[in-house]
Order: C-alpha cells, then sequence, then structure tokens
C-alpha cells in the first residue's frame, strides 16, 4: 500500500509516498481502506519530535479518517465488511489503509461523506465535550472562544450559539474574524487587547473563557467574571503561565482542563456522541468547513499550508486519497 512516511524528524521535507506492507489484522481489529483522511496540529508535532508516535520508522501520521471496511477479524452487530466507517482516534491513517480496533470505529450514515467524517470528528467531538462536558453555557451567558476561526473554534462557535450562549471570538486576522462572525459570533475581537475588548462587552467579565492557545491563560483568568470558569484545551501559542491556587480562591474562579480521550471511554459513547454530530450536521445547524483538499502525494504541501496558519479552518485541512 501507498503511504504518507518519514523517517527522520524534521520540516515537512522529510515527508514522502512509499511503499508499505499492508497492514495485519489483530483480534477485534479492522482493515479500513481510508479515502479520506484528516490533518492536525498533532501531526506536525510528531513531525518535528515533539510529540508520541505510533511504531518506528519509517512513521505514518494520521489519527483520523472514513472509508469502507476491507476485512475484519470477528463478527460485530453495527459493522460488517463493506461497512463505510470512520474513526477519530487511530494512528496511521495518512495511507491507503488502516488498523482500527472495531470499538474506535463509528458507523457512516449514507448521507455523510467521507470527507465531511474526516473534517468533523477529532474537532466536532472536541467541541461538543468543552460545550457539554468542560462547561456546559447556558442561554444569555457570555462565552469567549480564543483561536476561534480554527477547527474547534468553528464548531464550538456554532454549538455555543445553539444553546443560545453570547460568544465573544477572538482571531488574528481580519479574514479569521469575518469566519467567526459568519459561525454566529455575536462579537469579533482581534488578539491585540483582546481582553480589554472583552470588558467592552462584558464588563464584569466572561462567565466562560475556552483557552487554547495557552500562554493566553493568565489573561483568560483574569478577564472571567468572579465565579467564571475558564477551560483549558491546548497549549497553540506556548506553555501556559503557572497558576497561583490563591488567585482562583480570591475570585472564586473555576479552572477545568479537559481532553477528549477521558470522554471518549466506549465504543457505545463514540458512537452516540458522533450520531449527535452527524445528525445537526443533516439538519444544516452545524456547517463543516473543509479547508483544502490534498491527495497524499502532496501531503508535505497539506502540511506546509497548515504550519503557514494563513487558513480559516486550518485544523481541519484535509488529504484525500486517489
Amino acid at each position: 500500500m501507498k503511504a504518507l512516511v518519514f523517517n527522520e524528524f524534521g520540516d515537512a521535507d522529510v515527508l514522502h509516498v512509499a511503499e508499505l506492507p499492508t497492514p495485519p489484522i489483530g483480534p477485534n481489529q479492522a482493515l479500513v481502506r481510508v479515502e479520506s483522511a484528516g490533518l492536525n496540529f498533532a501531526d506536525v508535532y510528531r513531525r518535528n519530535g515533539n510529540y508520541h508516535l505510533v511504531g518506528k520508522a519509517p512513521w505514518v501520521l494520521g489519527y483520523e479518517g472514513a472509508g469502507v471496511v476491507a476485512d475484519i477479524a470477528v463478527d460485530d452487530p453495527e459493522i460488517k465488511k463493506g461497512a463505510r466507517v470512520a474513526f477519530a482516534d487511530s494512528p496511521q491513517a495518512n495511507a491507503e489503509f488502516a488498523i482500527v480496533d472495531i470499538d474506535r470505529l463509528i458507523p457512516l450514515p449514507d448521507d455523510i461523506s467521507a470527507d465531511v467524517a474526516a473534517a468533523l470528528l477529532l474537532q466536532g467531538l472536541t467541541a461538543q465535550y468543552l460545550a457539554r462536558d468542560s462547561y456546559a453555557a447556558k442561554s444569555g451567558e457570555v462565552a469567549v472562544v480564543h483561536a476561534a476561526a480554527g477547527g474547534v473554534g468553528l464548531l464550538l462557535t456554532q454549538l455555543l450559539k445553539l444553546a443560545k450562549t453570547k460568544v465573544i471570538a477572538v482571531a488574528s486576522t481580519p479574514e479569521k474574524r469575518e469566519a467567526a462572525r459568519r459561525a454566529g459570533a455575536d462579537c469579533v475581537i482581534g488578539v491585540e487587547n483582546w481582553s480589554e475588548n472583552v470588558r467592552e462587552f462584558a464588563p464584569s467579565g466572561a462567565d466562560v473563557i475556552y483557552d487554547s492557545v495557552g500562554s493566553t491563560l493568565g489573561d483568560s483568568l483574569a478577564t472571567a467574571r468572579t465565579g467564571g470558569t475558564v477551560v483549558f484545551f491546548g497549549m497553540a501559542g506556548g506553555d501556559p503561565p503557572p497558576v497561583d491556587a490563591r488567585v482562583l480562591m480570591d475570585r472564586s474562579l473555576s479552572l477545568v482542563g479537559g481532553d477528549l480521550w477521558n470522554v471518549l471511554t466506549s465504543a457505545a459513547i463514540r458512537r452516540s456522541r458522533a450520531n449527535e454530530l452527524f445528525d445537526l450536521v443533516r439538519k444544516g445547524a452545524l456547517d463543516v468547513k473543509i479547508a483544502a483538499r490534498f491527495p497524499l502525494a502532496r501531503g508535505a504541501d497539506a502540511h506546509r499550508m497548515l504550519e503557514g496558519r494563513g487558513v480559516i479552518g486550518m485544523k481541519n485541512d484535509r488529504m484525500m486519497r486517489k
């Protein structure tokens, strides 16, 4: 099979397509013929050697994708050979075939394309747990979304608006701010002086701030209202500063950490949550932005575009199998 691989850590130039043996199926696994796979910043971190990797060189990136079951080790009541499926948390998806544990497979409805599934699941499931489990924002509350034009940010904004929450979107360029506005944000501001600008919209501070930047964590805590919540779920802008617990005590603040893998604890939960997202897409209530499509042979170009950070919905860049 063809796969996008790299043998050493480095920039996008280390990536190339190579022929690899089709991986064998183990117990309770399926072989998926990948039609569309996602590209995320975690793949860049792995390529640079800054994140965990499965196996040894040549390494294959990719943790989400969609396609068709080519073979399966055991009978499953929901998934058979030939079934359309997707997955959001299984490695080595940037190849023609991928081995996926059956309990991590999500049956794909006929009206949801492989492209949409690969663009939706990882970011959509993340946005879903942020808006539901980390802090369930209520009607009329004020939420700040950092990196609002990224893949998670655009979906999170839409989910918050479905709950009738007032959303302040923070984005770095006019084009990205316009994308956040189209996603439904009530107020769109730049990254410069963002905390002061939030106070103009919400003088007492925001009820909740969703922070995936990391380096902004101190300002996020300062910008939340007394008794408010900051949800920390990423470090795209660098490591967060140390937090003095007395700050939380003095203003009755809550600082919540978030990680998707603590939520997707079973096949039933994974499939149920994914089906909720599919239903929102089906109803037109959730718009999935696919920033770009690349054939496998141009995987290095996809990485370069992602790292350029100029693409709207940049965490949703896709590479398609052709």
